[in-house]
């Protein structure tokens, strides 16, 4: 994969409560203010996940000032879809959602599968193992797509 950084990137995911908010904030945290990130669901139709932000203040990213928006809003709020370089979907819906506004632009979109954690463990520990698990999986796509951070953690 290219390791130049882009100067924008909007991570997508099903309701931009878990995994495109993880995804932005943990983007922030590696390569500060080396590009622009944004990030949207399909639907806003959630607050931000607890487990989610659990996880994230685990490693020094904090999440409870997110507040989950949909493509719709991000439009609405003068966000131009066409002024990312990069969309990336963590989702097959999401992934759908951004080809669908993107086949106007010239405009990247890459899939990451990243596990969605949400109904996983039945015990509080085991559900922290499993958003910890895609948090891991989240930091690990951002280093090999955009090489190591930037940023001193």
């Amino acid at each position: 994969m290219d390791k130049s950084l882009p100067s924008s990137v909007l991570f997508c995911c099903d309701h931009n409560s878990v995994r495109s908010p993880m995804a932005e904030g943990i983007a922030k945290q590696l390569y500060g203010h080396k590009f622009y990130v944004q990030s949207v669901g399909v639907r806003n139709d959630r607050e931000i996940d607890g487990f989610a932000i659990a996880t994230c203040a685990e490693i020094g990213v904090p999440l409870e000032r997110h507040r989950s928006r949909s493509f719709d809003e991000m439009e609405q709020w003068g966000d131009d879809l066409s002024s990312f370089d990069l969309v990336i979907a963590l989702s097959p819906a999401s992934q759908r959602r951004a080809l669908d506004l993107t086949r106007f632009y010239h405009l990247d979109v890459e899939y990451w599968p990243i596990l969605d954690p949400t109904g996983l463990g039945e015990t509080r520990p085991a559900k922290l193992d499993a958003y910890r698990q895609t948090r891991s999986q989240i930091r690990d796509r951002l280093i090999e797509r955009f090489g190591p951070p930037t940023e001193k953690i």
